[in-house]
Protein backbone atom coordinates (compact mmCIF):
# COMPACT_ATOMS: atom_id res chain seq x y z
CA UNK A 1 0.00 0.00 0.00
CA UNK A 2 1.33 3.43 -0.94
CA UNK A 3 1.07 5.30 2.38
CA UNK A 4 2.92 8.32 1.05
CA UNK A 5 0.43 8.76 -1.81
CA UNK A 6 -2.44 8.32 0.68
CA UNK A 7 -0.97 11.04 2.88
CA UNK A 8 -0.87 13.40 -0.10
CA UNK A 9 -4.49 12.64 -0.91
CA UNK A 10 -5.61 13.75 2.54
CA UNK A 11 -4.18 17.24 2.00
CA UNK A 12 -6.96 18.38 -0.31
CA UNK A 13 -7.26 21.92 -1.60
CA UNK A 14 -11.00 22.47 -1.50
CA UNK A 15 -12.60 25.48 -3.15
CA UNK A 16 -13.44 26.91 0.30
CA UNK A 17 -9.80 26.61 1.42
CA UNK A 18 -8.61 28.10 -1.87
CA UNK A 19 -10.92 31.13 -1.57
CA UNK A 20 -9.94 31.64 2.09
CA UNK A 21 -6.26 31.55 1.06
CA UNK A 22 -6.99 34.21 -1.56
CA UNK A 23 -8.79 36.27 1.09
CA UNK A 24 -5.65 36.44 3.26
CA UNK A 25 -3.97 38.48 0.49
CA UNK A 26 -6.40 41.30 1.29
CA UNK A 27 -5.99 42.31 4.95
CA UNK A 28 -8.96 44.70 4.71
CA UNK A 29 -11.27 41.84 3.63
CA UNK A 30 -14.35 41.24 5.78
CA UNK A 31 -15.06 37.80 4.32
CA UNK A 32 -18.19 38.96 2.44
CA UNK A 33 -16.82 37.84 -0.92
CA UNK A 34 -15.92 34.41 0.50
CA UNK A 35 -19.45 33.99 1.89
CA UNK A 36 -20.97 34.98 -1.47
CA UNK A 37 -18.81 32.46 -3.34
CA UNK A 38 -19.74 29.71 -0.88
CA UNK A 39 -23.43 30.34 -1.68
CA UNK A 40 -22.71 30.17 -5.42
CA UNK A 41 -20.88 26.87 -4.84
CA UNK A 42 -23.87 25.53 -2.89
CA UNK A 43 -26.17 26.48 -5.80
CA UNK A 44 -23.87 24.63 -8.21
CA UNK A 45 -23.93 21.50 -6.04
CA UNK A 46 -27.71 21.57 -5.89
CA UNK A 47 -28.09 22.00 -9.66
CA UNK A 48 -25.48 19.29 -10.29
CA UNK A 49 -27.50 16.90 -8.16
CA UNK A 50 -30.75 17.87 -9.94
CA UNK A 51 -29.19 17.48 -13.40
CA UNK A 52 -27.92 13.99 -12.60
CA UNK A 53 -31.36 12.92 -11.32
CA UNK A 54 -33.40 14.79 -13.95
CA UNK A 55 -34.51 11.73 -15.93
CA UNK A 56 -35.66 9.93 -12.79
CA UNK A 57 -37.33 12.97 -11.27
CA UNK A 58 -39.16 13.89 -14.51
CA UNK A 59 -37.42 17.27 -14.67
CA UNK A 60 -36.85 16.93 -18.39
CA UNK A 61 -39.16 18.63 -20.82
CA UNK A 62 -40.71 22.07 -21.03
CA UNK A 63 -42.21 23.96 -18.11
CA UNK A 64 -44.76 25.61 -20.35
CA UNK A 65 -43.46 29.16 -20.04
CA UNK A 66 -41.24 31.16 -22.37
CA UNK A 67 -38.37 33.21 -20.92
CA UNK A 68 -37.38 36.73 -21.88
CA UNK A 69 -35.14 35.47 -24.71
CA UNK A 70 -38.11 33.76 -26.42
CA UNK A 71 -36.73 30.32 -25.58
CA UNK A 72 -39.17 27.79 -24.19
CA UNK A 73 -38.12 27.07 -20.63
CA UNK A 74 -37.11 23.63 -19.47
CA UNK A 75 -38.17 22.50 -16.03
CA UNK A 76 -34.52 22.35 -15.02
CA UNK A 77 -34.02 25.97 -16.19
CA UNK A 78 -36.79 27.12 -13.89
CA UNK A 79 -35.51 25.07 -10.95
CA UNK A 80 -31.90 26.22 -11.43
CA UNK A 81 -32.97 29.85 -11.58
CA UNK A 82 -34.94 29.56 -8.33
CA UNK A 83 -32.05 27.79 -6.62
CA UNK A 84 -29.50 30.48 -7.54
CA UNK A 85 -31.80 33.43 -6.80
CA UNK A 86 -32.59 32.03 -3.33
CA UNK A 87 -28.96 31.07 -2.61
CA UNK A 88 -27.68 34.52 -3.62
CA UNK A 89 -30.30 36.48 -1.71
CA UNK A 90 -29.89 34.34 1.42
CA UNK A 91 -26.14 35.04 1.42
CA UNK A 92 -26.98 38.59 2.56
CA UNK A 93 -24.13 39.85 0.36
CA UNK A 94 -25.94 40.79 -2.87
CA UNK A 95 -27.92 43.87 -3.89
CA UNK A 96 -28.81 43.23 -7.57
CA UNK A 97 -29.19 39.96 -9.45
CA UNK A 98 -29.47 39.62 -13.23
CA UNK A 99 -30.54 36.22 -14.56
CA UNK A 100 -30.97 35.09 -18.14
CA UNK A 101 -34.35 33.71 -17.12
CA UNK A 102 -35.79 36.95 -15.67
CA UNK A 103 -36.83 39.94 -17.76
CA UNK A 104 -36.04 42.48 -15.06
CA UNK A 105 -33.12 42.74 -12.67
CA UNK A 106 -33.89 41.59 -9.11
CA UNK A 107 -33.25 44.23 -6.44
CA UNK A 108 -32.62 42.56 -3.09
CA UNK A 109 -34.66 43.72 -0.12
CA UNK A 110 -32.80 46.26 2.05
CA UNK A 111 -32.74 43.91 5.06
CA UNK A 112 -30.74 41.29 3.09
CA UNK A 113 -28.71 43.66 0.98
CA UNK A 114 -24.95 43.50 0.46
CA UNK A 115 -22.48 45.18 -1.86
CA UNK A 116 -22.21 42.68 -4.72
CA UNK A 117 -24.01 42.36 -8.04
CA UNK A 118 -24.25 38.87 -9.53
CA UNK A 119 -25.06 38.28 -13.21
CA UNK A 120 -25.72 34.67 -14.20
CA UNK A 121 -27.13 32.18 -16.66
CA UNK A 122 -28.47 29.48 -14.34
CA UNK A 123 -28.48 26.70 -16.95
CA UNK A 124 -26.69 27.42 -20.21
CA UNK A 125 -27.14 24.94 -23.06
CA UNK A 126 -30.42 23.66 -21.64
CA UNK A 127 -31.68 22.61 -25.10
CA UNK A 128 -29.09 19.81 -24.73
CA UNK A 129 -30.50 18.43 -21.46
CA UNK A 130 -32.53 15.63 -23.02
CA UNK A 131 -29.58 14.12 -24.93
CA UNK A 132 -27.07 14.12 -22.08
CA UNK A 133 -24.70 16.77 -23.45
CA UNK A 134 -22.77 18.86 -20.88
CA UNK A 135 -24.60 21.97 -19.67
CA UNK A 136 -23.58 24.54 -17.09
CA UNK A 137 -24.04 27.67 -14.99
CA UNK A 138 -22.16 30.88 -15.86
CA UNK A 139 -21.71 33.77 -13.40
CA UNK A 140 -19.97 37.10 -12.96
CA UNK A 141 -19.60 39.31 -9.87
CA UNK A 142 -19.43 43.12 -9.76
CA UNK A 143 -19.21 45.62 -6.92
CA UNK A 144 -22.07 48.12 -6.51
CA UNK A 145 -21.16 51.82 -6.49
CA UNK A 146 -23.49 52.79 -3.64
CA UNK A 147 -24.81 49.96 -1.48
CA UNK A 148 -27.59 52.16 -0.05
CA UNK A 149 -28.85 53.25 -3.45
CA UNK A 150 -28.31 50.51 -6.05
CA UNK A 151 -29.56 51.32 -9.57
CA UNK A 152 -29.67 49.48 -12.89
CA UNK A 153 -26.69 51.59 -14.02
CA UNK A 154 -24.58 49.70 -11.47
CA UNK A 155 -25.19 46.55 -13.52
CA UNK A 156 -24.38 48.15 -16.88
CA UNK A 157 -20.61 48.12 -16.36
CA UNK A 158 -17.83 47.10 -18.73
CA UNK A 159 -16.67 43.50 -18.37
CA UNK A 160 -13.20 44.68 -17.32
CA UNK A 161 -14.76 45.79 -13.99
CA UNK A 162 -15.66 42.22 -13.01
CA UNK A 163 -14.31 41.16 -9.61
CA UNK A 164 -14.70 37.47 -10.39
CA UNK A 165 -16.26 35.14 -12.92
CA UNK A 166 -16.70 31.44 -13.43
CA UNK A 167 -18.79 28.57 -14.65
CA UNK A 168 -19.84 25.19 -13.37
CA UNK A 169 -20.12 22.42 -15.95
CA UNK A 170 -22.44 19.48 -15.33
CA UNK A 171 -21.05 16.69 -17.50
CA UNK A 172 -19.14 13.46 -17.00
CA UNK A 173 -17.86 15.22 -13.88
CA UNK A 174 -19.08 18.38 -12.16
CA UNK A 175 -16.34 20.97 -12.76
CA UNK A 176 -16.22 24.53 -11.42
CA UNK A 177 -13.80 26.95 -13.09
CA UNK A 178 -13.19 30.22 -11.26
CA UNK A 179 -11.11 33.37 -11.48
CA UNK A 180 -10.98 36.06 -8.82
CA UNK A 181 -8.57 38.20 -10.85
CA UNK A 182 -5.31 36.32 -10.33
CA UNK A 183 -5.39 33.40 -12.74
CA UNK A 184 -7.89 30.63 -13.42
CA UNK A 185 -8.39 27.49 -11.33
CA UNK A 186 -10.54 24.42 -11.95
CA UNK A 187 -12.21 22.35 -9.23
CA UNK A 188 -13.95 18.98 -9.57
CA UNK A 189 -16.77 17.84 -7.29
CA UNK A 190 -15.87 14.75 -5.30
CA UNK A 191 -19.31 13.20 -4.73
CA UNK A 192 -18.10 11.11 -1.78
CA UNK A 193 -17.00 14.26 0.08
CA UNK A 194 -19.50 16.72 -1.37
CA UNK A 195 -16.56 19.07 -1.91
CA UNK A 196 -15.02 20.76 -4.93
CA UNK A 197 -11.32 19.77 -5.04
CA UNK A 198 -8.64 21.71 -6.92
CA UNK A 199 -7.80 19.53 -9.94
CA UNK A 200 -6.74 22.14 -12.54
CA UNK A 201 -4.50 24.72 -10.82
CA UNK A 202 -3.52 27.85 -12.73
CA UNK A 203 -5.10 27.00 -16.10
CA UNK A 204 -3.27 28.55 -19.06
CA UNK A 205 -4.82 28.39 -22.52
CA UNK A 206 -2.22 27.29 -25.14
CA UNK A 207 -0.91 30.28 -27.16
CA UNK A 208 -2.09 28.65 -30.39
CA UNK A 209 -4.60 25.86 -30.89
CA UNK A 210 -5.53 23.25 -33.48
CA UNK A 211 -9.29 23.47 -33.02
CA UNK A 212 -11.95 25.92 -34.19
CA UNK A 213 -15.47 25.90 -32.78
CA UNK A 214 -18.38 27.52 -34.62
CA UNK A 215 -21.90 26.73 -35.81
CA UNK A 216 -21.20 26.24 -39.51
CA UNK A 217 -24.93 25.99 -40.17
CA UNK A 218 -24.91 29.82 -40.13
CA UNK A 219 -22.13 30.09 -42.74
CA UNK A 220 -24.27 31.57 -45.50
CA UNK A 221 -25.06 34.56 -43.26
CA UNK A 222 -21.49 35.30 -42.11
CA UNK A 223 -19.49 38.42 -42.90
CA UNK A 224 -16.29 38.27 -44.97
CA UNK A 225 -13.66 38.11 -42.14
CA UNK A 226 -15.41 35.17 -40.43
CA UNK A 227 -15.86 33.36 -43.75
CA UNK A 228 -12.17 33.88 -44.62
CA UNK A 229 -11.03 32.71 -41.19
CA UNK A 230 -13.04 29.47 -41.30
CA UNK A 231 -11.94 28.84 -44.88
CA UNK A 232 -8.33 29.24 -43.72
CA UNK A 233 -8.94 26.76 -40.87
CA UNK A 234 -10.16 24.15 -43.36
CA UNK A 235 -7.85 24.92 -46.30
CA UNK A 236 -4.61 26.43 -44.91
CA UNK A 237 -2.42 28.11 -47.53
CA UNK A 238 0.79 28.04 -45.49
CA UNK A 239 1.33 24.28 -45.64
CA UNK A 240 0.08 23.67 -42.07
CA UNK A 241 -2.46 20.88 -41.44
CA UNK A 242 -6.16 21.87 -41.39
CA UNK A 243 -7.70 22.51 -37.98
CA UNK A 244 -10.25 20.22 -36.39
CA UNK A 245 -13.82 21.43 -35.98
CA UNK A 246 -15.39 20.79 -32.57
CA UNK A 247 -18.77 22.35 -31.83
CA UNK A 248 -20.96 21.10 -29.00
CA UNK A 249 -23.53 23.91 -29.01
CA UNK A 250 -23.30 24.28 -25.24
CA UNK A 251 -21.17 27.35 -24.53
CA UNK A 252 -19.83 26.08 -21.20
CA UNK A 253 -18.61 22.82 -22.75
CA UNK A 254 -17.12 24.54 -25.82
CA UNK A 255 -15.28 27.14 -23.70
CA UNK A 256 -14.06 24.50 -21.23
CA UNK A 257 -12.47 22.52 -24.05
CA UNK A 258 -10.98 25.72 -25.53
CA UNK A 259 -9.45 26.70 -22.15
CA UNK A 260 -7.81 23.30 -21.71
CA UNK A 261 -6.82 22.41 -25.28
CA UNK A 262 -6.56 25.82 -26.96
CA UNK A 263 -8.11 26.96 -30.22
CA UNK A 264 -10.84 29.49 -30.89
CA UNK A 265 -14.58 29.70 -30.20
CA UNK A 266 -16.56 31.91 -32.57
CA UNK A 267 -20.12 33.19 -32.32
CA UNK A 268 -20.07 35.98 -34.90
CA UNK A 269 -22.73 38.48 -35.85
CA UNK A 270 -24.49 37.50 -39.08
CA UNK A 271 -27.37 38.60 -41.29
CA UNK A 272 -29.84 36.69 -39.12
CA UNK A 273 -28.43 38.00 -35.79
CA UNK A 274 -26.70 41.32 -36.60
CA UNK A 275 -25.85 41.89 -32.91
CA UNK A 276 -24.68 38.34 -32.33
CA UNK A 277 -26.55 35.76 -30.30
CA UNK A 278 -24.74 35.52 -26.95
CA UNK A 279 -25.67 37.80 -24.07
CA UNK A 280 -23.01 40.23 -22.93
CA UNK A 281 -23.50 40.38 -19.17
CA UNK A 282 -23.74 36.71 -18.24
CA UNK A 283 -22.20 34.85 -21.20
CA UNK A 284 -19.70 36.99 -23.13
CA UNK A 285 -18.22 38.93 -20.17
CA UNK A 286 -17.60 36.03 -17.72
CA UNK A 287 -16.13 33.78 -20.44
CA UNK A 288 -14.00 36.62 -21.86
CA UNK A 289 -12.74 37.41 -18.36
CA UNK A 290 -11.73 33.77 -17.78
CA UNK A 291 -10.08 33.55 -21.20
CA UNK A 292 -8.00 36.70 -20.60
CA UNK A 293 -7.06 35.54 -17.10
CA UNK A 294 -5.82 32.28 -18.67
CA UNK A 295 -3.66 34.18 -21.19
CA UNK A 296 -6.06 34.18 -24.14
CA UNK A 297 -8.07 36.96 -25.79
CA UNK A 298 -11.69 37.89 -26.45
CA UNK A 299 -12.73 40.14 -29.36
CA UNK A 300 -16.12 41.29 -30.67
CA UNK A 301 -15.15 41.97 -34.27
CA UNK A 302 -14.64 45.63 -33.37
CA UNK A 303 -12.94 45.80 -29.97
CA UNK A 304 -11.78 43.93 -26.89
CA UNK A 305 -14.90 42.25 -25.50
CA UNK A 306 -14.30 43.35 -21.89
CA UNK A 307 -14.21 47.04 -22.93
CA UNK A 308 -17.84 46.98 -24.10
CA UNK A 309 -20.41 48.77 -21.92
CA UNK A 310 -23.89 47.25 -22.23
CA UNK A 311 -26.87 49.53 -22.79
CA UNK A 312 -29.40 47.03 -21.41
CA UNK A 313 -29.20 43.95 -19.23
CA UNK A 314 -30.00 41.35 -21.92
CA UNK A 315 -27.88 42.96 -24.64
CA UNK A 316 -26.20 40.61 -27.12
CA UNK A 317 -22.78 40.71 -28.75
CA UNK A 318 -20.69 38.75 -31.24
CA UNK A 319 -17.58 37.16 -29.74
CA UNK A 320 -14.35 35.45 -30.81
CA UNK A 321 -12.40 34.04 -27.89
CA UNK A 322 -9.61 31.58 -27.25
CA UNK A 323 -5.87 31.18 -27.80
CA UNK A 324 -3.98 34.47 -28.10
CA UNK A 325 -2.52 33.84 -31.57
CA UNK A 326 -5.78 32.49 -33.00
CA UNK A 327 -7.70 35.60 -31.92
CA UNK A 328 -4.90 37.75 -33.36
CA UNK A 329 -5.62 36.11 -36.74
CA UNK A 330 -9.29 37.03 -36.69
CA UNK A 331 -8.43 40.56 -35.49
CA UNK A 332 -6.10 40.99 -38.48
CA UNK A 333 -8.87 39.88 -40.88
CA UNK A 334 -11.30 42.43 -39.40
CA UNK A 335 -8.68 45.16 -39.52
CA UNK A 336 -8.03 44.40 -43.20
CA UNK A 337 -11.77 44.50 -43.99
CA UNK A 338 -12.27 47.98 -42.50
Amino acid sequence: MDHEADAHRTDLMTITRHVLNEQTKYPESRGDFTILLSHIVLGCKFVCSSVSKAGLAKLFGLAGETNIQGEEQKKLDVLSNEVFVKALISSGRTCILVSEEDEEAIFVDRSKRGRYIVVFDPLDGSSNIDCGVSIGTIFGIYLVKDEDNPTIDDVLQAGKNLLAAGYCMYGSACTLVLSTGSGVNGFTLDPSLGEFILTHPNIKVPKKGKIYSVNEGNAKNWDEPTTKFVEKCKFPTDGSPPRSLRYIGSMVADIHRTLLYGGIFLYPADKKSPNGKLRLLYEVFPMSYLMEQAGGQAFTGKQRALDLVPGKIHERSPVFLGSYDDVEEIKALYAAAN
